[in-house]
């Protein structure tokens, strides 16, 4: 019985590389360009020699686009999104990477009930329970290596407002901050000086900008300093001649 057993075994691995071989098979299929007349009952169809050999192209699974693959990611992943995230990519990106890792899953009905149930907790918990996502990593990140210049008129009277901070976000670092994501000193800024301004990401972090108040200059006039300043040290490293004409 035991060799008979052991004798199985060789052809179950040879049947299953069978199994394994033929799902990697791609299909083509054709039809014939001219159609075969029907025959008559009980006799042979009637093939003409060359007529009937010519075939035409209708599918080709080897060499069609192949759909991309619909994924939810379960952690952050960057370039491509938070958790919880639906993404489109590409098959060999899903399945040797992204799935295998533990990185994704698939985009089936009940994943997609289970992450939008974790979303709904995620907005409605409590700020210390959730969990930031990557573009606000990204966010954070940058606030905290970032300074802000707010520049002011000297000829009117005024007053920051988180309405004008957030002008000035956009403007000098190319980020939109929420009026309602800011916090201001309790003291009024009305005249220039330097301050700060708390930003809260997502509700969940908070960053403190350092932020001066400054004159406001026109943008023509500042890239004109700009160039004086530049003159100016490009004159001090190559004119000692200039400094010491007696020398």
């Amino acid at each position: 019985m035991a060799a008979s057993f052991r004798g199985l075994v060789p052809g179950l691995r040879a049947l299953s590389r069978g199994f394994s071989a033929n799902s990697r098979l791609n299909t083509v299929i054709v039809e014939r360009w001219w159609k075969v007349p029907l025959p008559k009952e009980g006799q042979p169809a009637r093939l003409h020699p060359r007529r009937h050999r010519i075939y035409k192209l209708v599918e080709d699974t080897k060499h069609q686009t192949k759909e991309p693959l619909e994924l939810i990611l379960t952690q952050n992943v960057n370039r491509l999104g938070s958790r919880g995230d639906v993404v489109f990519v590409k098959r060999s990106l899903g399945r040797n990477k992204l799935l295998p890792q533990g990185l994704a899953v698939y985009a089936s009905p009940e994943n997609k009930l289970l992450f939008e149930d974790e979303r709904k907790c995620f907005q409605e918990g409590a700020p210390e329970d959730r969990i930031q996502t990557h573009s606000g990593e990204e966010v954070v990140e940058f606030l905290r290596k970032s300074h802000l210049t707010v520049r002011m008129k000297n000829n009117v009277k005024w007053e920051l407002t988180p309405e004008i901070i957030s002008r000035h976000f956009q403007i000098e670092l190319g980020v939109f901050v929420p009026p309602q994501a800011m916090t201001l000193p309790d003291q009024p800024i009305t005249t220039w000086c330097e301050s700060w301004c708390d930003v809260t990401v997502n509700g969940i972090e908070t960053v403190r900008v350092p932020m001066s108040v400054t004159n406001f200059e026109r943008l023509k006039l500042r890239r004109y300093k700009q160039w004086l300043l530049r003159q100016g040290g490009a004159s001090a490293l190559g004119g000692g001649d200039g400094a010491h004409p007696e020398s």
